[in-house]
């Protein structure tokens, strides 16, 4: 259960690193062609996690077009600054009653590898308030193999999903009370 709620806010996490349409000046780059592997760590209770990506850049611009309208809806904050070592975002989301307030540093050059650092505190909810640390070290494997196409995410045990179709998730995300 604790894995699950993880991987349900990693997936809000990432979101929130996503570019709002219109409202961000600065955009994260897009990242190589190819397999990515991203290996989630994470303090406390919950192990590590390893996944594997097959992007394009076709399919990086599409996702970050495509999960804006997304995170714009359930995030209240989002900003993306550039640093001199890298980028660093500060962002405020919320879903089916938890907010998640997030900020994240991300360092590496997008074509062989990059670090995103986060801190978050999320309140509401069954779990009432809670604070975590986590670290995506993701680097670049090579081309993706010959059963995979842009956007194939594989997850550990073997589950595979495509990021096209989180698109078609959108209908399910609770809509967050008019304030």
């Amino acid at each position: 259960m604790r894995r699950l709620l993880f991987v349900s806010w990693s997936a809000v996490g990432l979101l929130a690193l996503l570019p709002a349409s219109g409202a961000v000046a600065v955009e994260l780059p897009v990242r190589k062609a190819g397999l990515w592997e991203m290996k989630v760590l994470s303090g406390g209770s919950v192990p590590e996690m390893t996944m594997q990506q097959c992007t394009d850049e076709t399919t990086d611009k599409d996702m970050s077009t495509a999960m804006s309208p997304v995170a714009k809806d359930i995030c209240s904050k989002q900003e993306i600054q550039k640093t001199a070592t890298g980028y660093v975002t500060d962002s405020v989301c919320g879903i089916a009653g938890v907010t998640v307030k997030s900020k994240a540093e991300i360092t590496g050059d997008f074509n062989s590898a990059y670090t995103v650092k986060s801190t978050s505190h999320s309140e509401g909810g069954r779990a009432g308030a809670n604070d975590s640390t986590s670290t995506i070290e993701a680097k670049w494997v090579g081309a993706c193999k010959a059963d995979q196409k842009p956007g194939d995410i594989m997850m550990p045990g073997g589950m595979k999903m495509n990021i096209k179709d989180m698109q078609k998730l959108k209908a399910l995300i609770p809509k967050q009370p008019a304030k």
